[in-house]
C-alpha cells in the first residue's frame, strides 16, 4: 500500500511549448506544441515554463493562476534567439478606395466579439479630451500607427504629415476610412487595426509570481489608466505581486505599456479630486489588504518601451518595493491629441521604498513622475533627455525620505519640486529646477518601510538636501529662496549663470564656465560630451554622501535609508567607480579629466 505522504509530493516543472505551427489539443511538446500561448497558460501550474516559438500570434493572453513564490513561479518566455511577436491587433483587407488618399473599409462588427476598441472612448478620472472625441481603436500601416481624425471630413481631404483615420461604428458594422499616402493599394499592405484591449494581462487579480521575457509586444487597445481607477496595460500585473517583465520590446499602445496598477472596484473613474478621491482610494485599497505581502516587489527591467499615448510605465499603489532598472522608454505623449494629469515615461503613485535606476528616458512630455507617498525611493543613475514639453523629474506631494542621486538630467527643466524631504546628490541638471509649494492637499506619509499611513500633511516647501550637484545654465537653488523648511545645501557647482541659494555658505560659483553639453547618438549608444575642470575638487572639500549626513526628513520623521533598508553611502560614481571618500568630486562622474572629453553614457 502507497504512504500517504507520497501523494503530496510536488509534481515535476514541466516546458510547454506553443508554436505558429502546433494545435491546441496538441500534449504542448517540442515535437507536438501548442498554437495559442493562452492554451498554454490554461495548463500551465507553478513551476512550469511556458516556451513561445518564432512567429506572430494574434491573441490577449490572461494567465488564469501565478506562482506560489519567488522561486515557484510561472514563467512566460521566448525560445532562444527567437523572435516573437504578439500582437493585440488583426489585419484587414477589403480596403476601397474613396477620393484622394482615403480607403474605406467595412468590417462586420461580429469581427471584434465583445470588445469593439472603435465604439469605447478614452475617457476617466484627470483626462482633457481637447474638445474632440478619441478612441482605444487604431489603424497601422506597416507597423506605425495613424492619427484618429477629429471628423469625417478631415479624413476626406488629400494627407499631410500624418495620416489620419476616422471610424463610425453602426449597428451591424464598422465603417473606416484612412489615408494611405504613397500606398498605391492598402489591401496589398500591411494594415492592422487595434481588436483587444491588451495583449498579456489576468482578467483577475491575485496571479503572483510570473515572469514575462523576451517578447514583442504591441498594438494594444489601452483604455486611460489614472489612479483612482483599474489600470490596464499593453501588459500589466493587475494587483499582484512578484512579476519579472524583462528584455520585452513594448510599442504601440493607445494609453500605457506596463501597468502596476490598482485593483477593479465600483469607485473607479467617480474620484477626481486628489485632495479627497485618491485619499479614499488609497483607504479603500488599505482595506483590502494593501501590503508588502498582497502587492508589489515586482521586477521591471531592460524593456524598450516606447509609442504609447499615456505613459510608458504606470502604477498606482501597485508599484510598491519594485525595481525599475535598465529601461529604455521613449516617444511617449509625442502626438498630444489628449492630454490630462497621467503622462510621463514612468509615473508611478506610492512608490514606497522602489528602486529606478539605470533607465534611459527621452522624447516623453515627462521623465519620471512620482506623484504621492514617495518614501524609502531611490532614482538614480537614470539618463533623461529631450523631455521638452515638461521635465525630466515631476516630484509632486511626498513627504520623503527619498534619495535623487547620479542622474543626467539635460531637457529644459530638470526638476520640478513640488514636495519636501527629498535629497538630490552628486546629479548633473542642465535644465530649470523649480519649487511649488502644496498648501491645499493633505497627502498621505507612512511608517518605514511600510504602507500604514502616520499621518497627512500640506507642502509648505523646503526639508530638501542638495549635496555635490552640479548646474548649468537656467538651473539653479535661487527659487529654495523662499522655501519656508529649512534647506540643506554644500558642494553644489553652478555653471554658465546657474545660481545658488542664499541657503548654501560656499558654493562653487562660474558663471563663464560652460561645460558645452552635447550628447553623440550611435544606434543604441549614447555619449555625453562635457567639458568639466578637476580642480574643483581642490579648491572645495565636499563630504561623502551618506544616510547620517542626510538626517531625517522632518514630516515622517524617518531617516534617509536604501530600498532595502540598509544605509545609504554613495560611495560609487554613475559608471559604479569608486569615489574618493575624503573629497568626492561634484556631479554623476568622479575624477574626470580637466578640459572637454566624451563618456559613453548609455548604456552602462
Amino acid at each position: 500500500m502507497m504512504a500517504a505522504g507520497l501523494l503530496t509530493l510536488p509534481v515535476a516543472a514541466r516546458e510547454l511549448h506553443v508554436a505558429t505551427t502546433g494545435d491546441d489539443a496538441h500534449p504542448g511538446t517540442v515535437e507536438k506544441p501548442l498554437r495559442t500561448i493562452q492554451a498554454a497558460a490554461d495548463r500551465a501550474q507553478p513551476g512550469d515554463t511556458v516556451t513561445v516559438h518564432a512567429g506572430i500570434y494574434r491573441e490577449r493572453v490572461d494567465p488564469p493562476r501565478g506562482g506560489t513564490s519567488d522561486t515557484n513561479r510561472i514563467t512566460y518566455q521566448a525560445a532562444p534567439g527567437a523572435k516573437v511577436i504578439i500582437k493585440g491587433s488583426e489585419p484587414v483587407k477589403g480596403w476601397t478606395q474613396v477620393t484622394n488618399d482615403t480607403w474605406r473599409a467595412v468590417i462586420p462588427n461580429a469581427f471584434f466579439g465583445d470588445f469593439n476598441p472603435f465604439a469605447d472612448p478614452i475617457r476617466g478620472d484627470w483626462f482633457i479630451p481637447k474638445d474632440r472625441p478619441h478612441h482605444t481603436g487604431a489603424v497601422y500601416l506597416d507597423g506605425h500607427w495613424l492619427t484618429e481624425a477629429a471628423a469625417q471630413d478631415a479624413v476626406l481631404t488629400p494627407a499631410g504629415k500624418a495620416p489620419l483615420w476616422f471610424a463610425h461604428v453602426g449597428d451591424e458594422a464598422t465603417t473606416l476610412w484612412a489615408q494611405f499616402p504613397d500606398v498605391e493599394n492598402p489591401n496589398q499592405s500591411d494594415v492592422e487595426i487595434n481588436v483587444r484591449q491588451s495583449v498579456f494581462y489576468p482578467s483577475q487579480p491575485g496571479m503572483h509570481y510570473l515572469t514575462v521575457r523576451g517578447f514583442t509586444m504591441m498594438q494594444a487597445a489601452t483604455p486611460w489608466a489614472p489612479p483612482t481607477a483599474e489600470q490596464i496595460g499593453l501588459i500589466g500585473t493587475h494587483w499582484s505581486k512578484g512579476w519579472i517583465i524583462e528584455n520585452n520590446d513594448i510599442r504601440y499602445s493607445v494609453c500605457t505599456g506596463i501597468t502596476l496598477g490598482k485593483h477593479v472596484d465600483e469607485f473607479d473613474n467617480t474620484s477626481a479630486n486628489a485632495a479627497e478621491g485618491y485619499v479614499m482610494t488609497i483607504e479603500r485599497a488599505i482595506a483590502r489588504g494593501w501590503t508588502r505581502d498582497t502587492v508589489g516587489s515586482h521586477i521591471v527591467r531592460n524593456n524598450r518601451i516606447s509609442h504609447c499615448e499615456q505613459a510608458g510605465l504606470v502604477g498606482s499603489l501597485g508599484a510598491i518595493f519594485s525595481t525599475i532598472t535598465g529601461n529604455v522608454i521613449h516617444d511617449i505623449h509625442v502626438r498630444q491629441l489628449f492630454t490630462g494629469h497621467e503622462q510621463a515615461g514612468i509615473k508611478l503613485h506610492a512608490p514606497i521604498d522602489t528602486l529606478i535606476s539605470h533607465n534611459h528616458i527621452y522624447r516623453t512630455s515627462r521623465g519620471i513622475w512620482l506623484d504621492w507617498m514617495t518614501q524609502g525611493t531611490q532614482v538614480t543613475r537614470n539618463l533623461l533627455h529631450d523631455n521638452h514639453t515638461n521635465e525630466d523629474l515631476f516630484i509632486e506631494v511626498n513627504h520623503g525620505p527619498f534619495l535623487v542621486d547620479h542622474n543626467i538630467c539635460l531637457s529644459r527643466q530638470s526638476l520640478n519640486d513640488w514636495s519636501q524631504g527629498g535629497a538630490y546628490a552628486h546629479n548633473l541638471f542642465a535644465g530649470a529646477v523649480l519649487l511649488h509649494p502644496v498648501l491645499d492637499r493633505k497627502t498621505p506619509f507612512h511608517r518605514a518601510h511600510s504602507t500604514e499611513i502616520a499621518g497627512l500633511e500640506n507642502i509648505p516647501g523646503g526639508d530638501s538636501r542638495f549635496y555635490n550637484n552640479i548646474f548649468v545654465g537656467n538651473a539653479g537653488l535661487s527659487a529654495y529662496d523662499t522655501a519656508t523648511r529649512p534647506m540643506h545645501m554644500a558642494g553644489n557647482v553652478f555653471l554658465a549663470g546657474a545660481k545658488p541659494s542664499k541657503h548654501e555658505t560656499a558654493p562653487t560659483v562660474m558663471p563663464s564656465f560652460d561645460p558645452a553639453i552635447r550628447l553623440q547618438h550611435a544606434d543604441d549608444a549614447v555619449a555625453l560630451e562635457v567639458t568639466l575642470d578637476n580642480e574643483w575638487a581642490a579648491e572645495t572639500g565636499r563630504a561623502l554622501v551618506t544616510t547620517e549626513l542626510l538626517g531625517k526628513a522632518v514630516v515622517p520623521d524617518l531617516p534617509f535609508m536604501r530600498p532595502d533598508g540598509a544605509a545609504h553611502r554613495l560611495d560609487c560614481d554613475y559608471f559604479g567607480k569608486p569615489r574618493d571618500p575624503q573629497n568626492p568630486f561634484p556631479g554623476p562622474f568622479q575624477n574626470p579629466k580637466t578640459g572637454t572629453q566624451t563618456l559613453k553614457v548609455w548604456p552602462q
